[in-house]
């Protein structure tokens, strides 16, 4: 008999213009790896105003919500690939609306959270309503992600229209524990109370562990899931562990929790996958004509008047790239926020110091990204100081995929990274890669073998040990050219498949029967692919 899966998210890459982060991939991927194995799937997420427009209507969702009725609307959108075993759904109400985040999540710096809260407490009304309606088939499965979605176990634990799904096992992924939406219980247009006024709220069962008159929905789904999933096996010990900030990211406050629910046997750490087949194939020297064509590209854009002049500066630098070309390049390409760049924000004179082991060799350092406003002002002012330092400072598919071909070395000097996708795109193509010693990158790059790591007691201790392995590993790139190709042919043979993480999912999170697993280890399955074939993800 088949098995039958929905899964709730806010994010899904399945589907177009659905996508903020690494929650998109993941709820884009494992869909298509269990109908691989012949079970079906339904995707849902909230229309934002926009996504059900080329959609097909199913069914309206008559529900309470605020204590008064409401109405939503279920459509049916096509896939980016066309998969019998998978349907894609978005839900629509006038509230559901685009955010300023990715056209997804609102930014409300006054009230964390509170507009996103509003939205995904009548979204999980609308998707229980929708399972009630049994417009999903019989479920064996929900699997939720991320707070957005933890509110269906509120209705499952304590609403009476909802008693359907206590008959359904929950999974609850965390993907980013740091983002945690808390908001009161009461008093506020966007409290839990104001959401369900007919449902007795139990404080004592809901209360946030610091602020003991809130809810905090991350929370929420740590407690009350069949079976809790962190992204990779080290991030699951990492977060039972409070948080010393900078030095160590840890639970963030719930580590109580964490540990109560492993002690429970509903913890579990399942590293996320990469793609390795039906991949597009890219150029090759496309690298400074990607960057190039962009950056005239945005000159063009109205909205990228603000930062003309640097991007100008920018295209100099590349330019010149062109006529003398670098004798070494390594890169980064990620958010520009604190868990990717604090080792930068906190100490400048870092990143200063890797441009001048670097320019020592001809060596160059590229970092494309956007993101929080301070760090963008930090990374174009060394831009202007340092010459070999390029920041392209915008989002490029093309230019991404030419650094992940192109450069000889990956930096990812991640704060913390429950699991990191960076890295497994670079060493796909043989790219070695450099990287703080922490959560999913101790599960995916060992030290001198796959890979560059540093690690340290302090702050200080770190900043010392980053720039010491760097130096290392340029020194092996430049006088040591058998070691360097040994450790890109070991980067280039991992595989951290999504056939074999999803096949975890069935033994540990799902609790269902699956094909048996080999031998696999991550460290040893060599790939049987060319040494010059170049693939990235799509």
């Amino acid at each position: 008999m088949k098995t039958n899966f929905l899964f709730v998210c806010a994010e899904n890459d399945g589907i177009p213009n659905c996508k903020a982060g690494g929650m998109g991939d993941v709820v884009r991927d494992v869909p298509r790896q269990i109908a691989s194995f012949g079970d079906t799937s339904h995707v849902v997420t909230p229309s934002y105003g926009r996504l059900h427009h080329n959609g097909e209507w199913i069914a309206s969702l008559s529900f309470t919500y605020r204590g008064a009725s409401q109405e939503a609307d279920l459509y049916e959108v096509p896939g980016k690939k066309v998969n019998e075993n998978i349907k894609h759904y978005v839900i629509d109400h006038p509230a559901i609306k685009s955010g300023d985040i990715a056209h997804i999540y609102f930014n409300d710096p006054e009230q964390p959270f509170y507009t996103d809260a509003c939205m995904f407490s009548l979204f999980c009304t609308a998707v229980a309503q929708a399972v009630k309606q049994d417009l999903f088939g019989e479920l064996q499965v929900i699997h939720l992600h991320d707070w957005h979605t933890s509110l269906l176990l509120f209705l499952k634990e304590f609403h009476p229209s909802f008693t359907v799904l206590k008959d359904i096992r929950f999974v609850y992924s965390i993907h980013n524990l740091a983002i945690q939406g808390i908001r009161p219980f009461r008093d506020n247009h966007s409290s839990l109370k104001a959401f369900y006024p007919e449902i007795i709220i139990d404080e004592d069962k809901l209360k946030d562990p610091r602020y003991h008159d809130c809810i905090n929905l991350m929370s929420l789904g740590i407690r009350f899931a069949d079976a809790v999933h962190t992204v990779s096996p080290s991030y699951k010990e990492d977060i039972q562990k409070p948080s010393d900030f900078p030095v160590f990211v840890g639970g963030e406050g719930l580590e109580n929790d964490l540990k109560q629910a492993d002690e429970e046997g509903r913890l579990f750490g399942i590293l996320n996958g990469c793609n390795y087949k039906n991949i597009n194939k890219a150029k090759k020297n496309e690298l400074y004509r990607n960057s190039m064509r962009a950056i005239f590209k945005w000159l063009q854009e109205p909205n990228k008047k603000y930062k003309a002049d640097f991007l100008a500066h920018t295209g100099n630098k590349i330019y010149s790239l062109i006529l003398n070309k670098p004798s070494f390049v390594c890169a980064s390409v990620a958010r520009l926020t604190e868990q990717k760049f604090f080792f930068y924000k906190n100490s400048p004179q870092t990143l200063i110091n890797l441009l001048d082991i670097l320019n020592e060799r001809n060596g160059v350092y590229i970092v494309l990204g956007t993101g929080a406003p301070e760090y963008e002002e930090l990374l174009r002012d060394i831009s202007y100081q340092k010459e070999n330092f390029i920041f392209i400072n915008g989002q490029s598919e093309e230019i991404i995929d030419s650094l992940y071909f192109e450069s000889n070395l990956y930096l990812m000097p991640s704060l913390f990274e429950p699991c990191g996708i960076s890295q497994m795109l670079a060493m796909r193509n043989g790219q070695p890669c450099l990287v703080h010693a922490t959560g999913g990158l101790i599960d995916t790059v060992e030290h001198m073998k796959s890979g560059f790591s540093f690690s340290g007691n302090t702050m200080e201790a770190k900043n010392a040990n980053f720039e010491s392995v760097f130096e290392d590993a340029l020194n092996i790139f430049f006088e040591d050219k058998e070691l360097w190709k040994h450790i890109s042919k070991v980067a280039k043979s991992q595989r951290f498949s999504w056939e074999h993480s999803v096949k975890e999912y069935y033994q540990q999170l799902y609790q269902l029967e699956t094909p048996v697993l080999d031998n696999y280890s991550p460290r040893s399955r060599i790939a049987k692919r060319k040494s010059s074939e170049f693939i990235y993800n799509k």
